[in-house]
């Protein structure tokens, strides 16, 4: 296998990008056919190269000794191993970004810092899972000064896996919060699986960038050589939150102020980390703040954009308890004219899913917002006093929005993927 690797490293170095997808499939490329529980990509396997691949990795037994194939019992792991490979020929920073909520928008904003001053490869997206890592790795040159690599996880030691493939030299927990409780198993599952990271650098001599202001997060990072921010005294970078604003901003205790056009005091910690690092790297000043103000949130990841007569705060990528409520906090402390939740069910929690929701809409009731629609069965099943707007599907939702429109209102979304909110006010 390691000779197949040197071969494939050959034409990655002159330029060959990674493909898993015959509908993308730049001329020269390398192909891993892989198998997924609803697909087959090795049944595409010779029109990849008839496409124009340079190589087709598969698990075709048929095609072997036939050129351009290199035949492997799982492509998967072919890819991941592959991935391993190319990261030991790697001689500049890695960081690594993992935890519950934030890591997206955590290593957006570290990208743009960092990319004042070095060549900076970023996870594209959120490919930042046990195929992701692998492409993300793939894809970084010898022309790259620098690597921030995002970890996801949805399960216990696939922390521990994804870092044994990156193997950072830095690494960053944004958080320990109640995501993805169907496969952590609890809120302690999560700490564990996101100590993963830290427990990989202190066993190979990493260093970590750690949130002062959160008890758990330094607790499982004694022991490792580390700098950190907050608003701690003893921080190693200190700055404090504004108050009353739509957007996030950071007082420096130099007197520095850094506006971001990012929704919500709970990315305080997020634009810590990116001024943090960005210090620790050399990044000037002046290019730091310039970096952060100019950055513009995407994904519907804490956007906040002007819809007709609304303001609408897109922060509907995802959402899990933990996120839901800093959401939710952030908007009450807003004080807006005419607030308006628009919420929808919380995905992959498990067994915890009625608690969980019945305890979002209990944490509601103390809000003072009276204006709330709700999306999914969990929310309608959580109801029971009938005191919501509730609804089954987006679909419904946005039909009863044409009857009935919000006005001049400021208006918060927050869901899960599965409910795509933002087509409420899109489309």
């Amino acid at each position: 296998m390691i000779h197949h690797f040197h071969t494939l490293h050959i034409l990655l170095l002159k330029g060959a990008v990674i493909s898993t997808d015959t509908r993308n499939l730049p001329s020269g490329c390398i192909f891993f056919a892989l198998r997924g529980e609803r697909y087959d990509a090795n049944t595409f396997a010779e029109e990849a190269l008839r496409s124009g691949a340079a190589a087709v990795v598969t698990e075709r037994k048929d095609l072997d000794g036939k050129p351009g194939y290199l035949i492997v019992d799982n492509s998967l792991a072919t890819l991941q191993q592959f991935s391993a490979f190319h990261r030991k020929t790697l001689r500049i920073p890695v960081l690594a970004i993992g935890g519950s909520n934030g890591k997206t928008t955590t290593k957006e904003l570290v990208g743009a810092v960092l990319q004042k001053k070095y060549n900076t490869a970023v996870t594209k997206g959120n490919l930042n899972n046990h195929i992701g890592v692998p492409l993300t790795l793939l894809s970084i040159t010898s022309e790259h000064e620098f690597a921030v690599v995002e970890i996801g996880a949805n399960h216990l030691l696939e922390t521990a896996f994804l870092s044994e493939l990156v193997q950072p030299d830095y690494g960053l927990v944004t958080n320990n919060g109640k995501d993805h409780l169907e496969g952590f198993g609890s809120l302690e599952g999560v700490k564990k699986a996101n100590a993963e990271l830290f427990d990989w650098l202190k066993t190979n001599g990493g260093e970590a960038f750690v949130n002062a202001d959160d008890a758990d997060l330094m607790e499982e990072s004694a022991g490792l050589k580390r700098i950190t921010y907050g608003q701690s005294q003893g921080a190693n970078m200190q700055g404090k939150p504004t108050q009353g604003s739509v957007f996030s901003e950071v007082y420096l205790t130099d007197g520095t102020l850094i506006r971001s056009s990012l929704f919500g005091q709970y990315n305080f910690p997020n634009l810590m980390a990116a001024i943090t690092i960005g210090k620790c790297f050399g990044v000037p000043d002046a290019d730091i703040v310039a970096a952060i103000t100019e950055y513009r949130p995407g994904l519907n990841r804490s956007q906040v954009s002007e819809v007709g007569s609304n303001t609408v705060i897109f922060d509907c990528y995802n959402a899990n308890p933990s996120s839901m409520k800093a959401a939710i906090e952030s908007f009450v402390q807003m004080k807006a004219d005419n607030p308006v939740l628009i919420l929808a069910d919380m995905l992959e929690m498990g067994e915890h899913a009625e608690n969980e929701h019945k305890a979002m809409l209990d944490y509601i009731g103390t809000t003072g917002i009276n204006r709330v629609i709700l999306t999914g069965p969990e929310f309608k099943k959580a109801d029971t006093e009938n005191r919501y707007i509730v609804f089954d599907a987006t679909a419904e939702t946005k039909q009863w929005l044409q009857k009935n429109p919000i006005e001049n209102s400021t208006v918060l979304l927050k869901g899960s993927r599965g409910y795509k909110l933002e087509q409420l006010f899109v489309g």
